[in-house]
């Protein structure tokens, strides 16, 4: 069964999503397409687009250590800079609801699907309060002094995580 599908975007005004090659090599997807993402994942990018974040929750084989020590009661964190937080709380952000007919699983621990097609949203909501969508999505939000610290240790844990525009986090410290 299809998810429900979304797109988030900082333009308001998109009427039609045409393919366009992949933002990233990382997903492995060659050629054009149309990126969505299933209503599990959404919470991972309700920020500004180039926004560092870090996003984890527990999978079938989270250890409790890990559990207990990065999510305690939370059931899926996202995570970002304190240097970044006007930005967050100032940003207005579009979510397009997608409709799945030509949609395909791309990248299913990422939560991506694609569309080789163009597609037409069904509909648009304004995000005007970035926090408050996080929360109302079930995420607990996390604001960090260094990125670091937090995307070493969740990378290293046995967390499902992702580790969004990283390269535009503070550099490391010394």
């Amino acid at each position: 069964m299809t998810p429900r599908l979304f797109h988030v975007s900082e333009n308001a005004g998109i009427a039609r999503f045409d393919p366009r090659p992949s933002p990233s090599t990382d997903a492995g997807v060659i050629g054009t397409a149309v990126w969505a993402l299933a209503e599990p994942f959404l919470p991972n990018y309700l920020l500004p687009r180039d926004c560092p974040r870090i996003c984890f929750r527990a999978k079938d084989s989270t250890t409790e250590r890990d559990r207990e020590r990065f999510l305690g009661a939370a059931r899926h964190v996202v995570a970002f800079e304190a240097a970044w937080l006007d930005q967050v709380r100032s940003a207005r952000l579009a979510l397009y609801e997608m409709p799945p007919e030509t949609f395909t699983d791309a990248l299913p621990e990422a939560g991506y699907w694609i569309s080789r097609e163009s597609v037409t949203p069904l509909g648009m909501t304004r995000i005007d309060d970035c926090l408050a969508a996080l929360t109302a999505a079930g995420a607990e939000v996390r604001v960090v002094q260094d990125f670091w610290p937090l995307c070493d240790a969740v990378a290293g844990s046995s967390l499902r995580f992702s580790i969004i525009r990283k390269g535009n986090a503070a550099p490391r410290k010394a």
